[in-house]
């Protein structure tokens, strides 16, 4: 795999080599799943709460033909963030592709009518 293809970045924490191996390792999958994919973006946030525990955030972006897919995970810690964004960017890639691989499996009738202008028929001969 490309590294250049998954682009991290960090806000409010230090990213170290663990967290980007990390990140390397478990988005690795999601170019097996799907080969058009542009670029995967990878952003990394620690939002410190007074009310509550503090927040590790991933949010994923993948770049591909068509719109983007956007993903976002919090939770109180930044490894399980990163392992549940790459579940759900794996699960949203699958289904993408099997409702491409549905819509073109589908056959349409059309239902051509008598209500043609002729200027159509005579250039259909």
């Amino acid at each position: 795999m490309n590294n250049n293809e998954i682009i991290i970045s960090g806000q409010n924490l230090e990213l170290t080599d663990s967290l980007k191996q990390e990140v390397y390792s478990k988005m690795e999958k999601l170019f097996k799943h799907q080969e058009k994919i542009i670029r995967l973006r990878i952003d990394l946030e620690y939002s410190p709460n007074r009310n509550h525990e503090d927040e590790f955030i991933a949010k994923g972006r993948i770049e591909i033909e068509g719109p983007d897919m956007v993903i976002s995970i919090a939770s109180s810690d930044m490894y399980k963030s990163i392992n549940e964004l790459a579940d759900k960017l794996d699960r949203k890639i699958r289904r993408a592709r099997r409702l491409v691989k549905v819509k073109t499996k589908q056959v349409k009738n059309v239902d051509i009518s008598n209500n043609i202008p002729n200027a159509v028929k005579a250039g259909a001969r």
